[in-house]
């Protein structure tokens, strides 16, 4: 009887501890809208579309952010279209605690960066904002 019990509490608790840990999960995504663009506006929003890539893939290797390029012109995604107001270059970071969903645009940040260049000011100011909401 002693094993049983012993055997439902272990199990219990693992089975808790598994789904605790499922909804403390944080977890970032950022979408970047992109267009089908002329050869010129094309490189322009390619190279800026590396940039975030690499940015998050060098500083979250453990895939708790992750990048998705959302393509306007794609049906399947005019949900998405719609519901960020989303143009070319828009970026938002979509922030997932638990049940809770929140996003940010940034595409104020994106765009004061594609016409800086200054790559140091715009990944700390980036990084700055997807830490603040992991």
């Amino acid at each position: 009887m002693k094993k049983t019990i012993l055997f439902f509490l272990a199990a219990l608790l693992t089975i808790s501890g598994v789904a605790f840990g499922q909804s403390n999960k944080k977890s970032v995504e950022v979408l970047y809208f992109k267009a089908n663009l002329a050869c010129c506006k094309a490189k322009a929003c390619n190279a800026l579309e590396g940039d975030i890539k690499a940015i998050i893939e060098k500083n979250f290797p453990k895939g708790n952010v992750i990048f998705k390029v959302v393509k306007l012109a794609d049906d399947s995604n005019k949900v998405l279209v719609e519901k960020y107001k989303a143009q070319s270059q828009t970026v938002v970071l979509i922030c997932k605690k638990k049940k809770k969903e929140v996003s940010i645009d940034v595409t104020d940040m994106v765009s004061n960066y594609n016409k800086s260049r200054d790559k140091d000011k715009f990944e700390k100011e980036f990084l700055a904002r997807i830490n603040e909401n992991l």
